[in-house]
C-alpha cells in the first residue's frame, strides 16, 4: 500500500483546517517545548473552532435576516424594568428548550423587529437553526405553494427551523386561504418547536384577523397560553435613533 503524505492524510480525512494551521503550530510547539499531546490538543481545538464558526455562518444564512441586529445596539433600558428582565430572560435562550413562543407587541417603531432579530442572532450563537420572514411573504409564498403542489413540503420547511421569526403580522385582515395557512403552521410548530411572532396588534386583536372566528380563537389560545407576551411601548425606536438635522444658521443682522 502506498503510503500517502501528510497533507493527503489531511484531504482524505477531511481536515484542510489543521492544514493550513499545521506548520505555525509546528513551529509554535517547538518554541514553546509543548508536549505531543499539547500540541496536539491545540491543533484539534482550532480545527474545533474553524467547524463552529463555519456552522455559525451557515445558520446566519439560512436564517435570511434583513439586517445583523444585535443586543450590543439595542437600548433595553428604555423599557421599564418587568420588560427588561423579560427581554434579558429571553436571551438566556430557555425560551427555546422548552419549545415556548415569544409575542412581541408594541406601536410602530418600538422595537419589535430589532428584538426578534437580536434574539434571532443570539439563537444562532446558542446552535439552534432560525428563520426570519416577514408575514406578508409567509403569506404570500404559502398561498403560492398552493397553485404548484409544494404546499405540504413548503409547511414541512417552515417546520424545520429551531426558531422560526414572523414579523408584522396582522397588518391586514386574513383571507380564508391565508387563516388557514397560518393556523397550521402554528399547529405544526406548537409544543415542538419555537415562534417569534411582532405585531402591532394587541394579541388579544388577533382573533379579529380571521374570516372564521372559532380558528381565529384556536391559534390565539394556542400562542397566548405557551409564550412570553412582551409588550412594547414610548416613543417611536426608529425615530429616536435617526439622525438630528443640523440647525439651520441664523442669518446675519
Amino acid at each position: 500500500m502506498t503510503s500517502l503524505s501528510l497533507n493527503e492524510q489531511f484531504k482524505k480525512l477531511r481536515l484542510p483546517g489543521i492544514m493550513e494551521i499545521f506548520e505555525a503550530r509546528l513551529t509554535s510547539a517547538r518554541e514553546n517545548g509543548l508536549s505531543h499531546s499539547e500540541w496536539l490538543s491545540l491543533l484539534l481545538q482550532d480545527e474545533i473552532q474553524r467547524r463552529e464558526a463555519l456552522a455559525l455562518e451557515k445558520r446566519f444564512k439560512k436564517a435570511s435576516f434583513e439586517q445583523i441586529k444585535t443586543f450590543e445596539e439595542y437600548e433595553i433600558s428604555r423599557y421599564p424594568l418587568p420588560m427588561q428582565h423579560l427581554i434579558r430572560d429571553l436571551m438566556g435562550g430557555l425560551y427555546l428548550k422548552e419549545h415556548q413562543h415569544c409575542l412581541a407587541v408594541g406601536p410602530t417603531g418600538t422595537g419589535k423587529t430589532h428584538l426578534a432579530q437580536a434574539l434571532g442572532h443570539q439563537a444562532c450563537h446558542q446552535g439552534k437553526s432560525v428563520r426570519f420572514i416577514r408575514a406578508s411573504v409567509l403569506l404570500r409564498e404559502m398561498h403560492a405553494s398552493r397553485a404548484d403542489q409544494s404546499w405540504e413540503r413548503n409547511l414541512k420547511k417552515l417546520s424545520i427551523p429551531d426558531l422560526l421569526i414572523i414579523d408584522d403580522f396582522g397588518l391586514s385582515a386574513l383571507t380564508l386561504t391565508h387563516a388557514e395557512d397560518f393556523y397550521e403552521l402554528v399547529a405544526e410548530r406548537h409544543l415542538k418547536s419555537s415562534l417569534i411572532i411582532t405585531s402591532n396588534r394587541k394579541v388579544e386583536a388577533w382573533v379579529d384577523l380571521f374570516p372564521d372566528p372559532a380558528m381565529g380563537n384556536a391559534v390565539v389560545d394556542r400562542l397566548t397560553n405557551h409564550s412570553y407576551h412582551v409588550i412594547l411601548e414610548g416613543d417611536s425606536y426608529r425615530r429616536k435613533m435617526r439622525p438630528k438635522a443640523s440647525s439651520p444658521l441664523k442669518e446675519e443682522k
